[in-house]
């Protein structure tokens, strides 16, 4: 990991799993309350970085990842439309069909209303993949077990695996993995550019918290205006995945 990337790792918000689910597909763990940066483009970035790690993990008799999201210490302030709107653009434009599963876990009642507002920028297939699970209902946490091991999972998600996060360690790992894509990140620690046309402009993210003002539309076919330096106009996405 280099630069920003490495910044937005510090956390722990977004993080390969040590262990697979029962298919062998890797998992992306996500925190929203451990949101440490305000920059749009940072942010995408790094989930980049992420899904890309999680596909060079991918066996070879799989193509889908799973992410399993916690939401434990949420609050509004850890969550962006306008970064919300971006990751389902990035997810269904340039990674089809790698979601096989989004495990939206203890979600409170004050992200209903966000997810009335995000899911319009969704397909409907990738709104069928969205789980939730609720660490008190029998029912929902069912599909935790289906799909996991219990046993190596983390207690937060009603796992077994009382370890944490630990960024050394995972430095580590993402290190070793580095070694095996140089070609994915140049020197100056922008995206490696491919074939592919460039990614979509962002609007630069302010010192503030990033508010859900009423000019946030749930539009999937608007795109942000380029207004300045925090944007990925310049900067080019992995080819289209299957």
């Amino acid at each position: 990991m280099k630069g920003d990337v490495e910044k937005e790792a510090e956390t722990g918000k977004i993080y390969r799993a040590s262990y697979k689910d029962k298919h062998g597909r890797p998992v992306l763990v996500m925190r929203p309350r451990c949101q440490n940066t305000k920059s749009t483009k940072g942010q995408i970035k790094y989930l980049v970085y992420c899904m890309e790690n999680a596909i060079l993990n991918l066996p070879q008799d799989q193509e889908q990842m799973v992410w399993l999201i916690d939401f434990h210490g949420f609050s509004m302030s850890n969550i962006s439309i306008k970064v919300t709107r971006e990751t389902a653009h990035v997810l269904q434009e340039h990674y089809p069909e790698r979601l096989g599963v989004a495990i939206l876990y203890d979600p409170p009642k004050i992200f209903e209303p966000f997810w009335t507002v995000a899911k319009p920028f969704l397909e409907p297939k990738t709104v069928a993949k969205v789980k939730f699970v609720y660490s008190d209902n029998a029912n929902t946490m069912s599909i935790m077990d289906n799909l996991f091991d219990m046993e190596v999972v983390e207690s937060a998600f009603g796992g077994k695996d009382d370890m944490g996060f630990d960024i050394n360690k995972y430095a580590e790992r993402m290190k070793e993995d580095d070694k095996k894509i140089p070609s994915f990140w140049t020197t100056d620690n922008n995206l490696a550019a491919t074939s592919l046309p460039a990614a979509p402009s962002l609007d630069p993210t302010n010192s503030e918290p990033e508010s859900d003002a009423p000019e946030e539309k749930a539009d999937k076919s608007s795109s942000p205006k380029d207004n300045g330096d925090d944007t990925l106009a310049n900067e080019s996405l992995p080819s289209k995945q299957k």
